[in-house]
């Protein structure tokens, strides 16, 4: 298991000082992240070998986000190569060990010149010690979507949603998405299912849809292709 402390900062807080959803996929990702990077096998190693993992689909459980201020503990492990896939859990923690929030993560290892997917290399098994996996109630990674969608107003990619792969960042869906959701919605599970990369000045066209409890948004190509499908249950 590789660990980060740290506390909610102001500018990862909504309008009631609690830590954003957005912000919250970003602390999980920042640890995979900062793993990687002590192992040896950061953004420059895969920069050298053209390579870089995507996150293919998400699963975050959320019991309580914490507060501006707040004392957390961030975790993953890695607990399954198969094949191009790699699955990763998360969670946050307040130092007391109460867990917060909890995911599943599937990511794909990409080659960067032919865009196709690569199996893990020796040195990825080797460092990557696997752990058992997080017991928790595993959703499946594909997401329906529904028929009842309505559009939202389009808009275009900017540089601030690229990541260092030079393509939207995953985080940034979630905080394209959660502006379909009213102000006062309390997400106990969030899904997001990863179809396509957006990049630079695309065009991303959103659809919405109510379906009792579940929120489903996914972002599109004005041709209709679909780049992310976000499922979000009320708590």
């Amino acid at each position: 298991m590789y660990s980060f402390t740290g506390r909610v900062r102001y500018s990862e807080t909504d309008s009631d000082e609690r830590l954003t959803l957005a912000a919250l996929t970003d602390y999980f990702q920042d640890c995979s992240t900062f793993q990687s990077e002590e192992l040896g096998l950061g953004v420059k190693y895969l920069q050298r070998v053209h390579q870089a993992w995507v996150v293919s689909a998400w699963q975050i459980v959320v019991d309580e986000l914490p507060m501006l201020c707040d004392e957390i503990r961030i975790c993953t492990c890695p607990y399954a190569f198969k094949g191009f896939l790699g699955y990763r859990n998360f969670w946050m923690e307040r130092p007391d060990g109460q867990r917060l929030a909890w995911a599943n993560a599937v990511w794909t290892l990409l080659d960067m010149e032919t865009m196709l997917p690569v199996r893990a290399s020796e040195e990825m098994h080797e460092k990557y010690v696997l752990e058992p996996k997080l017991d928790m109630e595993y959703a499946p990674r594909k997401i329906l979507i529904p028929e009842n969608g309505v559009a939202q107003d389009s808009f275009i990619v900017q540089r601030q949603h690229l990541d260092s792969n030079h393509h939207v960042n995953n985080a940034q869906y979630v905080k394209m998405a959660v502006q379909y959701l009213p102000e006062d919605y309390q997400t106990g599970q969030l899904r997001v299912e990863y179809k396509s990369q957006a990049h630079l000045n695309d065009v991303i066209c959103p659809m919405a849809a109510v379906n009792g409890n579940v929120r489903t948004v996914w972002l599109n190509s004005p041709e209709g292709m679909t780049y992310a499908i976000l499922e979000f249950t009320q708590e």
